[in-house]
């Protein structure tokens, strides 16, 4: 027999596998009849007790986003010619972000931002991150010292007939944007730098971004309260699933939303190492399941055929009227797995008046 239960028509056909959308009635615990005697005569029908499996979930859309974090400011004057880097790109020390008046912006590494003029017997920190962006390109083989000498000039000489611009040995302030860390992922703020913008010099345009974006799921209180933390979510990507957990909830500040903060897999980032597929900018709705109840095989019962005595314990009614003591693993939209009967046996399911009607 296939793990497909098969029920009478008043119940439900196929595997029990129950996946909710916008319906949120799924019960937490199961909630079963307490008639007192479980042997008195009741009206009822019959469901015949199968191999099958139960499960629950609930589908919401998750939110990926990307969080910048300024790493660079721009201290190039006049008009924007180009833009070289598409927000989210990945670059590397000697990439072209974008030109102004044609003179090409270009990024390196180093903690200390650009703030003057570097040539020939510029000493400093500043001078010691250029030699190494300059080593880095192979222009330089001399001693990062920070004190720049002939050596020094002859490979920012070379640095700028690689650029196409004319090879003054000077390196202008608004020449590189220094980051701390290459090669990265980064964001050009576009309401800033686009073809023909004029620039000042000193704004803050260059972010990057982290090694994998943010995920959550906006909710209703009520769809909130069945997610508590670490309840496993299935994230739609493409063709692919990325599983997450609930690591946390914080309520809006009207109080008619929450939003429920995911994490990965210990610690893993959820997209894996599909991160870069996702937009850097804005918003990424991207389905996810919600998943309330693991999906558990066993004997399926209805759950409204599972009956407590006053001592407490679950029982099922065979039709020939004999009680069977049960235990109950998993239950999920009036379904439940039993143990303590087997498969074949059917058992008395009590119907109200109203469903007889």
């Amino acid at each position: 027999m296939n793990d497909r239960a098969k029920w009478p028509a008043w119940a439900v056909s196929g595997v029990v596998v129950l996946a909710v959308g916008g319906a949120l009635g799924w019960a937490a615990s199961a909630v079963f009849a307490s008639p007192g005697d479980v042997l008195a005569p009741t009206k009822s029908t019959f469901a015949t007790l199968t191999e099958g499996e139960v499960s629950s979930s609930i589908t919401l859309n998750a939110i990926a986003k990307w969080d910048p974090e300024p790493v660079g400011t721009n201290l190039a004057a006049g008009t924007v010619t180009s833009v070289s880097a598409a927000a989210g790109n990945e670059v590397g020390a000697g990439a072209v972000l974008y030109s102004v008046d044609l003179r090409p912006v270009v990024v390196a590494e180093g903690d200390v931002p650009a703030f003057r003029t570097l040539a020939r017997d510029s000493v400093g920190a500043d001078a010691a991150q250029l030699q190494a962006f300059l080593a880095e390109l192979g222009f330089y083989e001399g001693a990062v010292d920070g004190d720049l000498g002939v050596e020094s000039e002859r490979a920012i000489e070379q640095w700028q007939e690689s650029l196409g611009i004319e090879a003054t040995g000077v390196v202008n302030r608004g020449d590189l944007v220094f980051v701390p860390h290459l090669p990265g992922r980064v964001v050009i703020d576009e309401e800033i730098v686009f073809r023909g913008a004029t620039l000042a010099g000193g704004e803050s345009v260059v972010s990057g971004l982290a090694a994998a974006p943010s995920f959550s799921i906006p909710a209703t209180p009520t769809q909130a309260a069945l997610m508590p933390e670490g309840t496993t979510v299935l994230i739609t990507f493409q063709d692919t699933k990325w599983p997450a957990v609930v690591s946390g909830q914080a309520p809006s500040a009207d109080g008619n939303q929450v939003d429920v903060s995911l994490e990965g897999i210990d610690g893993a980032p959820i997209c894996a190492d599909s991160c870069a597929l996702l937009p850097a900018t804005g918003q990424n709705l991207l389905t996810s399941e919600i998943v309330l109840q693991e999906p558990v095989s066993g004997i399926i019962a209805p759950t409204a055929a599972l009956l407590t005595k006053a001592d407490g314990t679950i029982n099922v009614i065979d039709d020939e009227g004999r009680t069977h003591p049960v235990t109950v693993t998993a239950n999920a939209q009036g379904m439940s797995v039993i143990d303590g009967a087997k498969a074949g046996m059917r058992v008395q399911v009590p119907v109200s008046e109203d469903t007889q009607e």
